[in-house]
């Protein structure tokens, strides 16, 4: 009897390790991401604009890369997969919380939508208006005497009561002070104000500040209405792709002559287009949706970083090696700025 018991206690000692097991495989969150190919969505059902509908054929298609926390078996799927990459957490988030870098990442997809608007109507001879809110916190440094007050997400618009319209302007008015110099900071927090006094500190540019990661926090208004509704995606680097939508519109043409165009780049005040991570994988995401043609950033390589980075590829290099490799039937066109865009679609 005792033995029949034993037996029964170890199957089901080993059911339940069993279970545990699996479990662990499927559920135990990793200290890392796995990066795949997401989507290539056009973006006539992204973007709205008042009396100018997108009824040419063809589409702009914006890509995207499929982030996930990794657990032992997604793990193992992506070390198999030559589409997949495993990335380090701190080289994904920064360090930040999963909340929190969602928080930045949205921001950047609203500043991207921001500058495609102004940087589409402003090719198509459209009105529009620039306004500078002040300065949006990406980060807040450990040595901040801001950080019990000021959080990521919030935007500063004014220290010591001056608003100035540049985050250069805050920069050199607050590094004509010395460390310790208290400043009184008016920021908006889930868009209420608030103000919040301490001393400023050593940067680790030497320079003196309040000890955050910063950039701009601009409006866009214009004219011709025109709403962006990009869903779950975040980044920057969709401005490219909305831009080429929001013109096509705009003027009521159509560069895209029936075509499926993907592609990628933020998109800069100046017109420039900045590149991305993940392009390769973008790449496979636009071949599966059918595209033909794939808009690539191209900024040439300094010499410093081709000295200590000898295998360095630009987006344009590595997109075009994807291509090759698994979409031979795609073509590849290098951009340095929209303007470059735009004369190859016209072509």
């Amino acid at each position: 009897m005792k033995g029949h018991m034993s037996k029964r206690f170890k199957k089901i000692a080993l059911i339940i390790i069993g279970v545990l097991v699996v479990l662990i495989m499927l559920f135990l969150p990793l200290n890392s991401y796995i990066e795949s190919p997401g989507e290539a969505d056009g973006l006539k059902s992204y973007v709205h604009i008042k009396n100018h509908p997108d009824k040419a054929t063809g589409s702009y298609m914006i890509t995207s890369v499929y982030l996930q926390r990794a657990r032992p078996v997604t793990y193992l799927w992506a070390l198999i997969n030559p589409h997949a990459s495993i990335e380090s957490a701190s080289s994904v988030t920064g360090g930040q919380s999963d909340s929190t870098y969602n928080k930045v990442q949205n921001f950047y997809m609203q500043s991207a939508i921001n500058e495609s608007i102004a940087t589409a109507y402003k090719a198509a001879g459209k009105q529009f208006t620039k306004k500078y809110l002040g300065i949006y916190v990406l980060q807040v440094q450990s040595n901040s005497k801001f950080k019990q007050a000021i959080k990521v997400g919030d935007t500063i618009t004014k220290v010591n009561g001056h608003h100035f319209n540049t985050a250069q302007g805050y920069q050199q008015y607050l590094s004509k002070k010395t460390v310790g110099d208290k400043v009184t900071v008016t920021y908006l927090h889930n868009g209420k104000q608030r103000q919040s006094t301490h001393p400023l500190v050593k940067l680790s540019t030497n320079k003196t500040g309040i000890g955050i990661i910063l950039t701009d926090n601009v409006k866009v208004t214009t004219k011709i209405p025109v709403k962006v509704t990009p869903g779950e995606l975040g980044g920057p680097s969709g401005g490219l792709m909305f831009s080429l939508q929001i013109y096509d519109q705009l003027v009521k043409t159509n560069l895209r002559d029936g075509r499926k165009i993907a592609g990628t780049g933020t998109i800069n005040p100046d017109g420039s287009v900045g590149e991305i991570g993940g392009i390769d994988k973008k790449v496979i995401a636009a071949k599966k949706a059918g595209a033909t043609v794939f808009l690539a950033p191209y900024i040439k390589p300094t010499k410093t970083i081709l000295k200590y980075e000898e295998q360095h590829k630009t987006n344009y290099q590595l997109a075009k090696a994807t291509a090759k490799k698994y979409a031979p039937g795609m073509k590849v066109v290098p951009v340095k700025t929209y303007s470059d865009a735009v004369k190859y679609l016209e072509k």
